[in-house]
């Protein structure tokens, strides 16, 4: 009986078909891998981990994990099309900030873009030495305000470089600064919540479905 499941399973494998993953455009399209599939309806929805370093050639972004959800698949070129679904920083990196005598301040928003996306960021804000508990505060204040200020004036792909590539997180030190001395903040993770519907934003969740 075990040898049946193992032939049926080698079966199942030799069927499956590998698909070039594509980027979306915020990224200039480019091929950052492969993923298997017995049928292609099956890829929709799934989500797919790569780092910036994968999508720039950039080695000092391999701490920089980026989640990419297929939205379409090209059956006839073996290609998946992806939208941005979030990202997070390497746990590793995040502790090599944590130093003794010093503070980490964390803020969790959620967010729109002026094209309508919704995203919860989560920022870490590293302070030089420890800090108050009122400091604390009034540094995860400063987080709030330069997002609420900020990401209604960008575009989806605005606030993807603006996070990714350090231009958000430099705002919010540069601002913190004033109340304490900081060592560095970052985007330490984004999710995609909500997607423009014809109706109005809509939950960024899909469902592969099977061809009738």
């Amino acid at each position: 009986m075990s040898a049946r499941r193992r032939i049926g399973g080698k079966d199942r494998w030799r069927i499956k078909k590998w698909y070039n993953i594509v980027t979306p455009e915020v990224f200039n399209n480019v091929i950052v891998g492969q993923t298997p599939a017995d049928e292609p309806w099956k890829l929709i929805g799934r989500v797919l981990d790569t780092t910036l370093y994968d999508i720039t050639g950039d080695f000092t972004y391999v701490h920089v994990h980026v989640y990419l959800q297929v939205i379409d698949v090209d059956e006839k070129n073996l290609q998946v099309f992806t939208r941005f679904k979030g990202h997070e920083l390497a746990r590793d990196y995040i502790r090599s900030l944590t130093r003794r005598k010093s503070s980490k301040v964390e803020g969790i928003f959620d967010v729109w873009t002026k094209d309508g996306y919704g995203l919860r960021l989560t920022i870490d804000t590293f302070t030089a030495y420890r800090c108050q508990t009122s400091q604390k505060k009034a540094i995860r204040k400063i987080q709030k305000e330069v997002v609420e200020e900020l990401v209604p004036q960008m575009t989806l792909n605005e606030l993807i470089n603006a996070m990714l590539f350090g231009d958000l997180s430099e705002e919010i030190s540069k601002r913190a600064r004033k109340i304490y001395p900081i060592r560095r903040t970052e985007i330490y993770k984004s999710k995609l919540l909500y997607v423009p519907g014809k109706e109005g934003p809509v939950k960024a969740v899909v469902v592969p479905q099977p061809p009738a």
